[in-house]
């Protein structure tokens, strides 16, 4: 028995200390490049319709929070007045040290092709609780008609609360899991993306507890072969993520080969981006990128380890 608290014990320290470096390394560098739309190395031509800006002009809102949120940051088109319709959402859950203004630049690329984005500065994201909250706010501004921060509230009427998707990276993946599986709001998603992310060692020695077997929306799952990533999201990992998700579910998983784990919030947007377009916005095109015996990403030479069900 003390044989095993003591091995117990030497895991968690471990984990503690890499968890401090990645922090520290966080704290230092930016998330996600302004210009990574133009720099990520692309393996096909959906990837590469989909990584480049969308059609649409960003605007930018902010509103304080309580709690850890401190505020929501929300992205959105900047004709929205202009539109006769509702827009869909992408909701952010946030990585180990990875706050949201920290990858603005990813909300405004879902922005300009034509979503509203919202993300908090939540450190600790891995009940999906901070992707809750998000999805309560949103439902306050899409019913809000007066003046908010002194202007107009562009967003009334214009929030399509039955569209709504979600996306998380690192601590993030497990928040996804706990947003779709463990709050009130959990059956709103409509889809999912994980990026290295995974059931692991470390995930389970932090408590950071979750259920995939209850997922009942699209998943994707995208990890990388990077050193960093066989630690925190190791291929086994990553497959037991996703044979723990049900077979009625629709799911894709892959792992980039040119990348390790930070990259991987911006490295995959190409396809996040197609996986959002495709189940919020209709958009069949889309598709092509993950169904059928030609999915382009069966022929991605950035990819492998790829698996899906559909």
């Amino acid at each position: 028995m003390k044989k095993m608290l003591k091995i117990t014990g030497c895991i968690i320290f471990i984990i503690a200390v890499l968890i401090a470096v990645l922090l520290i390394y966080l704290a230092n560098n930016p998330a996600a490049p302004n210009n990574y739309t133009e720099t990520v190395k692309i393996g096909g031509e959906l990837e590469a319709k989909y990584i480049a800006m969308g059609e649409h002009e960003v605007s930018y809102f902010e509103s304080a929070a309580m709690m850890s949120f401190k505020k929501y940051e929300i992205f959105y088109p900047a004709d929205i007045s202009e539109m006769n319709r509702s827009l869909p959402v992408v909701v952010f859950v946030n990585g180990t040290g990875i706050t949201g203004s920290k990858y603005q630049a990813l909300q405004k690329h879902l922005a300009s092709w034509g979503f509203i984005t919202i993300a908090t500065e939540e450190e600790y994201a891995w009940n999906g609780f901070s992707a809750e909250m998000s999805v309560r706010y949103l439902e306050l501004l899409n019913e809000y008609k007066d003046k908010i921060n002194g202007g107009d509230n562009v967003f009334y009427k214009k929030i399509d609360l039955d569209h709504i998707g979600i996306t998380g990276h690192s601590q993030g993946g497990i928040g996804v899991i706990n947003a779709i599986t463990d709050q009130k709001h959990s059956d709103i998603y409509k889809a999912a993306v994980m990026l290295s992310s995974a059931k692991t060692v470390m995930s389970e020695a932090l408590q950071w507890t979750s259920d995939p077997t209850l997922i009942k929306a699209p998943t994707m799952i995208i990890g990388s072969t990077g050193n960093t990533d066989e630690q925190i999201a190791p291929l086994e990992s990553l497959q037991k993520l996703y044979n723990d998700i049900p077979n009625n579910v629709t799911k894709v998983m892959a792992r980039r080969n040119d990348a390790d784990h930070g990259q991987m919030l911006y490295y995959a947007d190409g396809y996040v981006t197609a996986w959002f377009m495709y189940y919020l916005n209709g958009d069949t095109e889309a598709g092509n990128a993950f169904f059928g015996e030609n999915a382009e990403i069966l022929s991605n030479a950035n990819l492998q380890d790829i698996k899906k069900n559909h």
